[in-house]
């Protein structure tokens, strides 16, 4: 895998370009629909490319651009007009095109005539395929050349390449067109004031013979595969309606990225697991989808479990440098094609990921209270040993009690916490910190990974490993404290370096600390003054660096950027700490940045001050849609509801403190103990109805979970 440089960062997409996403297949386009190889555009599949080429032409000219809308995450019109040939303006043909993308893509043409006259029109789409993997694409290094067939038969094109032992394919079919191996083209004439349409497909051929699925055009009235599984999803994740219309919208938009971002377990097609996020990760990530599954529980619990459950079955068990696989690590990324593997050090998943392995204790620790049978929390216990047994030994190498990352190869990542840039991590002064690197958050995620698995414990009554683990918590909670405050400055080091000294640069990465339950109280305070002092907070969210570091720069990756999630994780700390309208003012400005882009957050946008732009201003090359962005505002308005549940002690927490600009809130069909409940929160009161048998509503908020543990240990026996 190659590391994070300026050589590798991904190309941009292009103005106005259009993504739309399925499962694990997406598809990047031009506003008019159409792909073109020189872009980092085209239809993916497991990784493969398996449409670099598909442009349309009427009349030998492509079509300028209207309009491009997004009806689904998987769906979008495009409209276009043709070009006159007699040089006047305003051509009276309009052409949509109405894609879907799901193994392969879907397209229905219409050709629009506004004219008193007949219009003879020559439509051609010519078709590409150069089957490149995802990281050829994004990183614009296009090498391997396939030796490719083209084979045109009636309606089909047929394109097939091989490389070494490799076969691909692509089969396009286009029911009426004069199909050859360069293009697909139909002829007609559309009268006047009417139109003229034909659908046409492109699936790909597994191993490059059969294809793998077909992409049908269902009949009138009925739903497409796409729209079923859709359609599925809305029926199990919660209802809202809001005062706020801008925030519903905004919620609403989320809940329809994350179902798009679910993908299945290839090893067992019932399990859904959670991508990273589109165009280029759309598979399994450690961190990632971890992160967005635990910040989905309120909607949708099964989404965390199937995130465990799948990487506990691919948790490492060697050691292998290039892969960088550790026994009990959890991995970084999953990949599916061939060269994808070859980056990842012959295998089809990396491991350099410093803190996906705490991560999953602690999200475990979270789904053991959503109300899953005992067995199966239980069968995920011995792949949280591991992973304690792994920090352990391999995380923390040194036995000084925190959790270092140093690449384990030269092609690894350079930085291994969720500011993966290279140059992420660095110094007041701009200066890189230099490896082994001890992350300030990493150290919060182990806490909490002690502390779940210590409540886990007691719950099992096995109070000797509970202890022991309790223990631990606390002396890392200590030495952070003691080694990491910059007392001179009221913030944490970012990280210490490979010499143990602080990195100390005003970074974002200290807000987890908050939401874990890592910042002693008598410092908290300050924390949260800096993070909501200007040179932190943008207008829009808190920035990665403060505006007065050496590196700081807002339209950089890492380094002064605003990440949405990375907000939300702070408004939860915030929160804990008692900082109720900091946490508001977070979520309302990120909350108001959605509108700019159709209520959908982006992966991150610039840290440019709200005094300086009016809208939040895009980062070139952020992912849309994106996991634990689509996340962020359904995490950021349970935060403020401060909703929560823990089936095994009879409960259901709220106690909300939503502004008043949001509106009243009702919510029907949420999940709760193998049941469906309905919310309603009106003047910041909360009712509940259709409680499951066995559950209370409780006003206030659910125990920290080191409360818990606490408690266990004083009166074991309550």
């Amino acid at each position: 895998m190659a590391g994070w440089n300026a050589d590798t960062a991904s190309g941009p997409l292009g103005a106005g370009a259009v993504t739309l996403v399925e499962g694990s297949s997406f598809c990047i386009s031009l506003p008019n629909g159409d792909i073109h190889p020189e872009f980092p555009h085209g239809v993916f599949f497991q990784d493969t490319r398996i449409l670099s080429g598909w442009v349309l032409t009427v009349n030998g000219k492509v079509l300028e651009p209207l309009a491009a809308e997004a009806k689904e995450p998987y769906r979008a019109l495009f409209a276009g007009r043709g070009v006159r040939s007699d040089g006047h303006a305003d051509s009276p043909l309009i052409v949509q095109r109405l894609r879907e993308v799901g193994a392969g893509i879907h397209e229905q043409i219409t050709v629009r005539n506004f004219s008193l006259k007949p219009a003879e029109c020559v439509i051609s789409l010519r078709v590409e395929a150069d089957f490149a993997d995802l990281f050829e694409v994004k990183e614009a290094r296009i090498q391997r050349r396939w030796d490719e067939t083209r084979l045109a038969g009636g309606d089909t094109l047929t394109i097939r390449a091989a490389w070494q032992d490799i076969r691909k394919g692509v089969v396009v079919k286009a029911p009426g067109a004069d199909v050859t191996a360069e293009a697909l083209t139909y002829r007609t004439v559309v009268a006047p004031h009417g139109q003229w349409t034909t659908v046409l497909s492109a699936v790909p051929l597994s191993d490059g013979i059969r294809p793998v699925a077909l992409f049908d055009h269902p009949a009138a009235g009925e739903l497409s595969p796409s729209d079923r599984r859709r359609q599925e999803w809305v029926a199990r994740i919660p209802v809202l309606q809001m005062g706020n219309r801008s925030i519903e919208r905004t919620l609403r938009r989320s809940y329809d990225d994350l179902g798009a971002l679910r993908i299945e377990d290839p090893d067992h097609p019932d399990r859904v697991v959670v991508a990273a996020g589109a165009p280029w990760f759309m598979t399994l990530f450690g961190r990632d989808s971890l992160w967005a599954s635990q910040m989905a529980l309120p909607v949708d619990p099964s989404l965390a479990l199937g995130t465990l459950q799948t990487l506990a079955e691919r948790q490492g068990a060697v050691v292998d440098p290039m892969s960088e696989e550790e026994p009990g690590k959890i991995l970084h990324e999953v990949r599916l094609d061939v060269s994808s593997g070859l980056s990842l050090g012959g295998k089809s998943a990396y491991y350099g990921s410093v803190d996906a392995t705490p991560l999953f204790v602690m999200v475990l620790g979270s789904v053991s209270r959503w109300g899953f049978a005992a067995d199966t929390i239980a069968a995920l216990l011995p792949h949280a040993d591991r992973a304690l047994a792994w920090i352990h030994d391999y995380g923390d190498k040194d036995g000084d009690g925190f959790v270092e990352y140093e690449r384990l190869n030269d092609q690894g990542l350079i930085n291994q916490g969720w500011k993966d840039s290279w140059d992420g991590i660095n110094f007041a002064d701009g200066t890189l910190a230099e490896p082994p690197i001890a992350l300030c958050e990493v150290q919060a995620y182990v806490y909490a990974a002690y502390v779940s698995r210590a409540w886990m414990a007691y719950d099992a009554g096995d109070a000797a490993l509970a202890d022991e683990l309790t223990d631990r918590a606390a002396q890392l909670k200590k030495q952070f404290n003691e080694q990491f405050w910059l007392p001179g400055r009221g913030y944490y080091a970012v990280a210490l370096d490979g010499k143990k000294r602080q990195v100390d640069a005003c970074a974002s990465n200290m807000g987890h600390c908050l939401w874990l339950g890592l910042v002693d109280e008598d410092k908290a305070p300050q924390v949260a003054e800096r993070l909501m002092s200007p040179e932190m907070f943008s207008g829009w969210g808190v920035r990665t660096l403060a505006s007065d570091m050496g590196a700081y720069n807002p339209a950089s990756y890492h380094n002064g950027s605003v990440w949405p999630h990375d907000n939300a994780i702070i408004a939860k700390g915030l929160l804990r700490y008692g900082f109720v309208a900091e946490a508001q003012r977070i979520s309302t400005a990120l909350l108001e940045a959605a509108e700019y882009s159709g209520g959908r957050l982006p992966e991150l946008f610039c840290g440019f001050g709200r005094d300086e732009f009016v809208e939040p201003v895009p980062y070139p090359t952020a992912c849309s849609p994106q996991a634990w962005a689509a996340t962020t505002p359904i995490h950021l308005v349970t935060s403020l509801m401060r909703y929560d549940a823990h089936v095994s002690r009879g409960s259901l927490w709220m106690d909300p403190v939503l502004p008043e600009s949001y509106g009243d809130l009702h919510i029907t069909n949420a999940p709760m103990a193998g049941g469906r409940i309905t919310i309603d929160i009106m003047d910041s009161v909360a009712s509940v109805q259709g409680l499951p048998a066995g559950i209370v509503f409780r006003r206030g908020h659910r125990p920290w979970m080191t409360a818990l543990v606490e408690q266990a240990r004083l009166h074991p026996n309550t």
